[in-house]
């Protein structure tokens, strides 16, 4: 049985062919524009293959309501061609396959808990850390969403006092933490792309300030068993000791676990087990679903 997953960013649309066990068998890319020049280019492409299902990991926000007359809409996307879109209906309706969609972040984390770095765990937040950041969570089992999806990348930090830009590049929040710590807000405090500072540029100990607030925040208040982070941002492994270091400092020794000791951070704050495959793994995940769900 051949499912077809959709990665759907807002630079480009990552279509694959494979199974959750099996992995990836066929990949193509298309730069996202509009739908009307983009939806027909990756309907070419599913329709190449015989597939059973569809799973859509999708920038947002997404009307993720299953009783709302839009759900699988995307609605207020600073990517005007695609607000209130409705990609899961327009998926279903032209592959006539059932379909299956949740973020991209959420689809990441679904991952990561059912075969990557959490999957001896019953709780787990995944971060994305690059171009934006966003964060799922997944208890019991269950991806959750609330009233709408959570928006762990615009929680409220505290700005630090060594910081030149300490409002961050947020439109919509002062001192958030996607307006703090993104690839873009990095670039812009210090006129240099990410992926050209060296290891002991000092944008690195204050990136790490922010991380660990984020993960301080996510551990008093959501209580996870474990905390996967990824993105491009993330690839500079030598962040991950800076940000435990961090977070050891700043819990102060309030949060009774052995997990949460010094010389266990290591194994509690850790990079995606699946690499950059957490995403296409999600939307299989999604994708076989549908399958047992028949939506």
């Amino acid at each position: 049985m051949l499912i077809g997953a959709l990665e759907a960013g807002g630079t480009k649309m990552v279509c694959s062919i494979g199974t959750p066990k099996g992995g990836v068998l066929q990949r193509a890319s298309f730069r996202t524009l509009t739908p009307d020049e983009t939806i027909p280019q990756m309907l070419d492409f599913f329709r190449n293959f015989e597939i059973s299902a569809l799973g859509i990991g999708s920038f947002g926000p997404l009307d993720l309501n299953p009783k709302s007359k839009t759900y699988g809409t995307i609605t207020s996307s600073p990517k005007k061609a695609w607000r209130d879109f409705p990609i899961l209906e327009t998926m279903r309706h032209e592959l006539h396959v059932p379909v299956e969609i949740d973020t991209d972040v959420n689809a990441a984390a679904l991952a990561e808990y059912v075969v990557g770095a959490g999957k001896t765990y019953k709780s787990l937040v995944y971060v994305t850390v690059g171009t934006g950041v966003g964060g799922g969570i997944i208890l019991n089992g269950d991806i959750v969403h609330g009233l709408v999806h959570p928006e762990v990348g615009h929680m409220l930090l505290t700005p630090s006092e060594m910081d030149t830009m300490p409002g961050g590049m947020c439109p919509f929040h002062d001192h958030c933490l996607e307006g703090l710590a993104s690839g873009p807000a990095i670039e812009k405090r210090w006129g240099l792309s990410p992926a050209l500072m060296m290891e002991n540029h000092p944008a690195w100990d204050l990136e790490a300030d922010y991380l660990a607030q984020m993960c301080v925040n996510l551990i008093m208040t959501v209580s996870p068993e474990i905390i996967v982070l990824g993105g491009g941002v993330m690839q500079q492994q030598h962040l991950f000791p800076k940000i435990r270091k961090h977070v050891f400092r700043m819990l102060g020794g309030y949060v009774a676990s052995a997990r949460l000791d010094e010389e266990h951070l290591d194994s509690y704050i850790v990079p995606p087990a699946l690499g950059n495959n957490s995403g296409v793994t999600g939307a299989l995940l999604l994708g076989a679903k549908a399958v047992a769900t028949r939506k």
